[in-house]
């Protein structure tokens, strides 16, 4: 009988290729460098644990699961599941088309790439479906890459529609998913060749350590994804692996909290004179808004909000008691972060405009913390 996911994250011991002799409710950390090939007879033998290593494999075969993949590498970092991506995808003078609203991490790893191995970037706004095919077929792209939604700009993508356009043009398609998460939606179910995902975030949902995952569609990028792992060291290790597993049961009713709190949050910032605007997919007026209510599940917890003055955003940085001033998102913990400072300073003035960024943005992570203690916070900080 078929499982809803909620009930395979409670279990994630079954995901084991090992069976436990003891029955343990956890899945065991073999928390070694090398296995003794002679003391193995099963039916998958285990040498080094940066090629496989049986609790790494329990997160990679439910991640695969839950992203209705073929096969998934767990990666020491979110970013090294990108880095992971275009080394198995792109070759010198490679030409890739990504979405303009990516994450900062993302934009400085593709100028790496740009400059040492002469890869081609396309920059474009995956809302103009028009344009990204007539980059398309004026280029030979090897990858089309957005998030979705993206981050900070809170757009979303048209997932099927731009799977299938990468498609018409034998482009291979992924998908950035850490903001949604599976619990969200499946972006390989949607047309996506990978989905990629940042588990330090939502996934872990604690805090505690830095971790990616990228899963492939088909046996054979499964296969290639793993090799260039192997190849290139990018493999988690299982410690990490064992901290990220301790989120996992609990992440469906975590998301559902970590929204309902930020619909709270936004729409008591969206009455206040200091706020010029907000950004949110789950208002009516967000101009997604019908694509983000088909399209995913849930509305993650993060929004952006434009102060009337930049004065007044670092004014409220500073003096908030609560939010923390931290990068990244999807921690019990709520987060403020001026984006043009911070997770996406490596974007100029100009790029930053192209996507609604300005000095005076400021993007939440809202947590689990009680509503109405955020929002005092909230008053205390713009007096």
């Amino acid at each position: 009988m078929d499982k809803h996911i909620e009930t395979q994250l409670s279990h994630i011991q079954e995901f084991s290729t090992t069976k436990d002799p003891f029955g343990a409710s956890h899945f065991p950390i073999y928390n070694t460098g090398t296995f003794d090939l002679k003391k193995q007879n099963g039916d998958k033998i285990y040498d080094y644990t940066r090629s496989d290593n049986p609790t790494r494999e329990v997160l990679e075969n439910l991640f695969t699961y839950a992203e209705n993949g073929s096969g998934c590498v767990c990666t020491h970092t979110g970013i090294a599941a990108v880095a992971l991506l275009f080394e198995t995808v792109l070759k010198a003078h490679s030409h890739i088309l990504v979405e303009a609203d990516c994450y900062g991490g993302t934009f400085r790893l593709l100028k790496i790439f740009k400059e040492k191995y002469n890869i081609t970037v396309h920059f474009a706004d995956f809302l103009d479906l028009n344009y990204c095919e007539e980059i398309l077929k004026n280029h030979a792209i090897d990858l089309v890459l957005c998030e979705s939604p993206t981050n900070p700009g809170l757009k979303i993508i048209d997932l099927k529609a731009m799977g299938k356009l990468a498609k018409k043009f034998n482009a291979l398609f992924a998908v950035d998913n850490s903001l949604a998460t599976f619990m969200a939606q499946k972006p390989l179910d949607l047309g996506a060749d990978f989905s990629l995902f940042s588990t330090t975030k939502y996934i872990s949902g604690h805090g505690s350590v830095v971790a990616g995952a990228i899963v492939a569609k088909t046996q054979e990028l499964a296969n290639e994804i793993h090799y260039y792992a192997n190849a290139h060291g990018r493999s988690q290790n299982p410690m990490d692996v064992f901290l990220i597993s301790l989120g996992i049961p609990t992440l469906k009713i975590r998301m559902q909290e970590h929204e309902k709190s930020a619909y709270a949050i936004a729409t008591y910032l969206k009455e206040q004179s200091y706020i010029r605007s907000v950004n949110f997919p789950a208002f009516e007026d967000h101009a997604q808004y019908a694509l983000a209510k088909e399209q995913m599940n849930y509305i993650p917890g993060l929004f952006t909000v434009d102060f009337i003055s930049v004065e007044l955003a670092e004014q409220f940085i500073e003096k908030t008691t609560i939010f923390g001033e931290k990068c990244s998102f999807g921690s019990p913990d709520s987060r403020v972060e001026i984006p043009a400072k911070i997770s996406h300073a490596s974007f100029s003035k100009e790029e930053l405009a192209a996507i609604g960024i300005s000095d005076a943005t400021v993007r939440f992570s809202i947590g689990l913390e009680n509503v109405e203690d955020l929002i005092e916070d909230i008053k205390q900080a713009v007096k």
